[in-house]
């Protein structure tokens, strides 16, 4: 059975700073060999509720990583330890 992801992308549809965000996690992902999902915070009132305002939301391991769009070499830095 594969590792649960690793990063989990909070988004909302019609959102294309969300589609960038997918994107760049996807490739990211794809290059250190991590796996990742994507979360619509409209379907969870208390996801909507937390991150509804700031998506999309980057999470590693659980946490809260970053909001708005992907820091690329801050992201590699936390999927490398």
């Amino acid at each position: 059975m594969p590792d649960e992801p690793r990063v989990t992308v909070l988004t909302r549809a019609g959102c294309s700073a969300c589609v960038t965000a997918e994107q760049d996690v996807a490739r990211i992902c794809a290059e250190l060999g991590h796996g990742w999902t994507a979360v619509d915070v409209d379907s969870d009132p208390e996801l909507r509720a937390e991150y509804g305002d700031r998506v999309p939301v980057i999470m590693v391991d659980g946490r809260e990583h970053g909001f708005w769009k992907v820091e690329e070499k801050r992201l590699r830095t936390a999927l490398a330890g």
